[in-house]
């Protein structure tokens, strides 16, 4: 199975944001407060300070919504992370200054996260009922599709972070990471695209750093695997 899965955005990317967003809910409400210190694939970040930077990026999801923008986009869902490249400084020390504040991370913090996502969620289904809205973001206009899939990505690798010792956790929506593997190959560039032969998530673990490149993938991207991770 070939990891690159081209093509354009779904039509229903409020759905698949939901959806994204769900699995993390779902993944999130099940664990002690004990399991919230316990590691990501976030390099000096736990489950705790983890949903603390995703909770962040629901609450500017929600600012960039009510943020609309009469100028030209000058970011897609592919271009918007130039700006985020392999890296490049995190908010590690502030997620974890904020996720310590939390006491009973599993209600509280869990709680918080909730109200923020599903409220992303819905405004994100008003938006795209206009194709043309533009919204401001981080100092950038995006189309809102392009915004909402960039949102979908964030949430599908952070997904993809957070499971790492919960073996029993929902998988990433499939059609969240449909659009990162999309995002990816944007980034990657289509004279990449026929040599890449992971599967889908391994697609999207290897290309943003999250797993190392072995013997057999350096050999199977020859040059181009000087190129990753394509993110950070």
């Amino acid at each position: 199975m070939r990891a690159p899965e081209r093509g354009a955005l779904p039509l229903g990317l409020a759905g698949t944001l939901g959806r994204s967003y769900g699995r993390l809910t779902e993944t999130v409400q099940a664990l002690t407060d004990e399991d919230f210190d316990r590691p990501t694939r976030c390099d000096g970040m736990a489950i705790g300070p983890l949903l603390v930077h995703l909770l962040y990026d629901a609450e500017r999801a929600l600012a960039a919504f009510a943020t609309p923008s009469t100028a030209e986009p000058d970011r897609d869902f592919v271009s918007y992370w130039a700006d985020h490249p392999a890296g490049t400084a995190s908010d590690t020390s502030f997620v974890r200054t904020v996720a310590s504040a939390y006491k009973n991370p599993s209600r509280t913090l869990v709680g918080h996260w909730r109200e923020l996502s599903e409220a992303a969620v819905r405004a994100a289904a008003v938006a795209l009922t206009d194709k043309h809205h533009l919204v401001e973001t981080q100092g950038h206009v995006l189309r809102v599709g392009d915004f909402v899939a960039t949102l979908v990505m964030e949430a599908t690798v952070h997904h993809l972070d957070l499971i790492l010792e919960l073996p029993d956790a929902p998988e990433p929506d499939p059609e969240g990471l449909q659009v990162t593997a999309r995002t990816l190959d944007g980034l990657f560039g289509p004279d990449a695209w026929d040599v890449i032969g992971w599967n889908t998530t391994t697609y999207v673990l290897k290309a943003t750093g999250r797993l190392p490149l072995d013997d057999h993938d350096h050999e199977m991207l020859g040059d181009h695997a000087a190129r990753l991770p394509l993110i950070g």
